[in-house]
């Protein structure tokens, strides 16, 4: 089986999810020109993949896992699946992708009382899922760039953090004509995820306000002036991001029975994605059962929620306001793809797939974040946002005693070492609603000060610290 670039295309269009409009893709669009709805891509030969049967494509998939062609390494193994336009000399390819599935450990099993994994988006290049969609987005921007002989694009976004960090980076290694802009809630980004963008000399812009407010203003821009955006109103992003689902199904041998799927739901794009994914692989065979999928939010940030949580006949979807959270990247009260999550969880569950949301505190979040690194992973708050959704899907009966649950870790914990801080030092401020647990709280302990080590006669120093890590670690000496 050849690891060439494929030689397949397909014709593919922007599908309005509110007019149900179609579009043509030689053009970056990010709203229906004719009624403002969000847009999901879609490919109009897909039926014709079926010809070559299910096990075809499993074998494919899995055998360009050992590829040396840098386009089909990464997100784009699953060209056919994504987008069969793009030529390989357009692929952005950074090392994206295939990030592991760890389970938990035997010890958190245990605690648990479920065998579950997380699977660790936090190891792509740029420490986060976005990575996913930026090889899309900028896969596609730099063909439109190529075929239209541009001299200067200017990419922009509004951010929590991963989002800037990851579009920086990508605008950073394909460069000229592109340049990059991000726009941040001024105090509401790490400074982690702040010196992301900085150093891949993206120029950062802040205004007061959440990221609802920074997003508004580059839905302005993106009306009134030429610019790429790169929020996940592009659907090119979104494409990229099915990886994430693809990549889970191919590391359990294309078996979905039994597993759950648990996701921060945040500005709904990711969510968007693994329902998308799920669908095209049930549709063509390459999985034979759908997944339970969870999506998970906040208590400061639920909008989706409320909306699945009411009977179905009295479904009305409501923006909210935002109270602080931890988890940054899902403090989100307007999920700008909303609309794709409502067509395409019809269409799941039409399929046979199960759907629920399940709202959790800002304490669980916390608690479970600290709970999941202190047994070895690498969880940041949306990680821990997912684990707390797994803990009170079970709490709620929504789980059956034997499904398999895979939770999703966007980011690097490192890049929310300040919350984990806070916790351990209890100083969260009153509106996040988050006290820290005793049993979970850990500090360095200083054996010497420097006024002691400086009392200590010549040459005790070794024996004295050694004799203080002894004590405070509990060791025996040997008999």
């Amino acid at each position: 089986m050849s690891h060439d670039f494929p030689v397949r295309r397909a014709r593919m269009e922007y599908v309005c999810m509110n007019c149900g409009r179609r579009h043509p893709v030689d053009a970056l669009l990010y709203t229906c020109p004719d009624c403002g709805g969000v847009l999901l891509l879609e490919d109009l030969d897909f039926d014709e993949m079926k010809e070559k049967g299910a096990q075809y494509w499993r074998d494919l998939f899995d055998a360009r896992r050992a590829t040396r062609t840098s386009a089909l390494r990464g997100v784009f193994r699953f060209y056919e699946l994504m987008a069969p336009v793009l030529e390989e000399e357009d692929i952005v390819y950074l090392g994206e992708g295939d990030t592991p599935i760890i389970e938990a450990s035997a010890e958190l099993e245990k605690k648990v009382g479920r065998r579950f994994a997380y699977k660790n988006d936090g190891m792509n290049p740029s420490a986060s899922f976005k990575d996913r969609g930026m090889a899309g987005a900028y896969s596609y921007l730099k063909s439109l760039v190529r075929r239209n002989g541009w001299k200067e694009v200017l990419t922009i976004c509004a951010s929590t953090g991963d989002t800037s960090a990851a579009a920086a980076m990508y605008g950073a290694y394909v460069g000229a004509p592109i340049r990059t802009v991000v726009l941040l809630p001024h105090g509401k980004v790490t400074p982690a995820q702040l010196s992301q963008p900085l150093g891949s000399g993206a120029q950062v812009l802040e205004v007061p306000g959440v990221f609802d407010d920074c997003m508004k203003v580059v839905e302005y821009l993106a009306e009134h002036y030429r610019v790429a955006l790169l929020n996940s109103k592009n659907s090119w992003r979104v494409l990229g991001q099915e990886s994430y689902a693809y990549e889970a199904a191919q590391w359990y041998g294309w078996d979905m029975a039994g597993k759950a799927l648990f996701m921060p739901i945040g500005n709904a794009g990711n969510i968007t994605s693994m329902i998308s994914a799920c669908l095209k692989m049930h549709r063509l065979g390459i999985i034979e059962e759908l997944p339970h999928i969870v999506g998970v939010q906040s208590e400061h940030a639920d909008p989706v929620w409320r909306y699945y949580s009411t009977p179905k006949e009295r479904r009305e979807y409501h923006p909210v306001t935002v109270q602080p959270s931890v988890a940054q990247a899902a403090m989100i009260g307007n999920p700008v793809s909303f609309p794709r999550v409502r067509n395409l969880v019809d269409r799941f569950e039409a399929a046979g797939g199960r759907f629920d949301v399940v709202q959790v505190t800002e304490q669980a979040i916390m608690d479970s974040m600290i709970l999941a690194n202190r047994h070895g992973h690498i969880a940041c708050t949306q990680g821990g946002e997912s684990f707390a959704g797994m803990l009170k899907a079970d709490e709620l009966g929504l789980l059956g005693r034997e499904e398999f649950c895979i939770l999703d870790s966007t980011a690097h914990a490192l890049k929310f070492a300040g919350f984990q801080n806070m916790y351990f030092e209890d100083s969260f401020p009153a509106e996040y609603g988050v006290k820290a647990r005793p049993e979970l709280v850990n500090h360095p302990k200083l054996l010497l000060t420097a006024e002691e080590r400086a009392a200590l006669p010549e040459g005790e120093f070794t024996r004295a610290a050694a004799l203080a890590v002894a004590e405070a670690a509990g060791l025996d000496a040997r008999a």
